[in-house]
């Protein structure tokens, strides 16, 4: 079953604090998503450690409702 973009959207900016996430359809069948998500939680972590805050946002929705996520972090101030 597909996933709505802006239940992905909220699912990222409740799970993370302050975060802002923009999603794009990759394939147009609401199953291929890239998101880029800024947050300052990601100040001084590691890039595995910043794509795994934004799959523990989304819970065990990732390889069931989504099926494929391209992640791009962003620190602010370092846009």
């Amino acid at each position: 079953m597909a996933m709505d973009a802006d239940h992905i959207k909220q699912l990222i900016e409740d799970g993370i604090p302050g975060a802002t996430a923009e999603i794009t359809d990759l394939a147009g069948d609401g199953d291929h998503y890239a998101v880029r998500v800024t947050s300052r939680e990601f100040r001084n972590k590691p890039l595995v450690s910043q794509h795994q805050l934004v799959y523990s946002a989304l819970g065990d929705r990732m390889g069931e409702a989504l099926h494929a996520l391209q992640i791009h972090t962003v620190i602010p101030d370092e846009e």
